[in-house]
């Protein structure tokens, strides 16, 4: 039956989330296990780059970037001592574009639009310089104002299969009437079907459609993560995820011959999955403690009890 089907796909995954992380081993190298970069921020969104680089960096990367706007720089860095940021992002797009991009071969994967806002001109910025990704080869996550971008002009992303977009309600349908031209309805199947459809139409990216159950698809594979989470939506949350998941794609890639031997999914559906395991555990374990008044702050102290759950944590002479 599909129900056991499903069921299957999900322990493979498990086993897949087990074996993700690389090996702790005291002979590695900085940087070995993770440099991602973080493209947002803007004078009025500073938590959100800052919730997506601490992430990606308590979930076991060791290096997190901020690329974000001269006047959310000193903001973030007076958050965290452990984040690098630089103040390269802004609306004069030939300067601000090339360097930003001068760091690309530095990082691993690159996540785009935590706190990024609307500004026009910022935006033709983040577009050159995605398009540089793509260039070189990137794996990029896509979400928040990024997903605006993309909504305005998706020929930038179309067929781009390194690209994982992770919209909420809202954006996923706003993606969907541009693709299609409407609002998706009943006529166009449930929400399962209607990720898979977007996803195939965008030329086969990857698609994290978060919700209560959240739905992963390329157009081809899908899965479902269906971890409780916690009934709050409290700002942040998004931002946790979009940062986990641009670690977990490039762990992914280095263990890719570990992972097929336990699942046959894509491994931007297994990175994808991961993350969205760990922000709900991480949501679940602070709604218990905190209730109505739990934060997204909240959820970041709970990473590294989330992660010694989730990950082999043995270490490795």
């Amino acid at each position: 039956t599909n129900e056991e089907m499903m069921s299957a796909v999900r322990q493979d995954l498990l086993k897949a989330v087990k074996i993700l992380a690389p090996p702790l081993t005291f002979e590695a190298h900085k940087g070995q296990a993770g440099r991602v970069g973080v493209i947002g921020g803007s004078i009025e969104y500073t938590g959100a780059p800052y919730f997506a680089a601490i992430t990606a960096m308590k979930s076991g990367a060791d290096l997190g970037h901020v690329f974000c706007p001269d006047g959310a720089a000193q903001v973030i860095k007076s958050y965290s001592p452990d984040l690098i940021v630089h103040p390269l992002l802004s609306g004069n797009t030939p300067v601000s574009s090339a360097d930003i991009i001068s760091w690309f071969p530095r990082l691993h994967s690159i996540v785009i639009g935590p706190g990024l806002g609307r500004d026009p001109s910022v935006l033709s910025t983040v577009k050159k310089v995605l398009e540089s990704a793509k260039v070189q080869d990137k794996d990029v996550v896509i979400d928040a104002d990024g997903l605006y971008l993309i909504q305005q002009d998706p020929e930038v992303i179309l067929g781009y299969q390194k690209a994982i977009l992770s919209p909420n309600l809202v954006e996923f349908n706003r993606l969907y009437e541009k693709m299609f031209g409407h609002i998706p309805d009943s006529t166009d199947g449930d929400d399962q079907e209607q990720t898979m459809k977007l996803a195939k139409k965008m030329g086969g990216i990857t698609i994290l459609r978060k919700g209560r159950v959240d739905i992963i698809s390329n157009g081809n594979n899908i899965v479902t993560c269906d971890e409780i989470g916690t009934p709050r939506r409290e700002g942040g949350q998004g931002d946790l995820l979009s940062g986990s998941v641009g670690l977990f794609i490039f762990w992914a890639r280095l263990a890719e011959t570990r992972l097929t031997s336990v699942c046959n999914e894509p491994l931007s559906l297994i990175a994808a999955y991961c993350g969205c395991v760990l922000v709900k555990k991480c949501a679940n374990r602070a709604y218990k403690l905190y209730g109505r008044a739990m934060l997204a702050s909240d959820m970041v102290k709970e990473i590294p009890a989330v992660i010694s759950d989730m990950f082999d944590e043995s270490t490795v002479d």
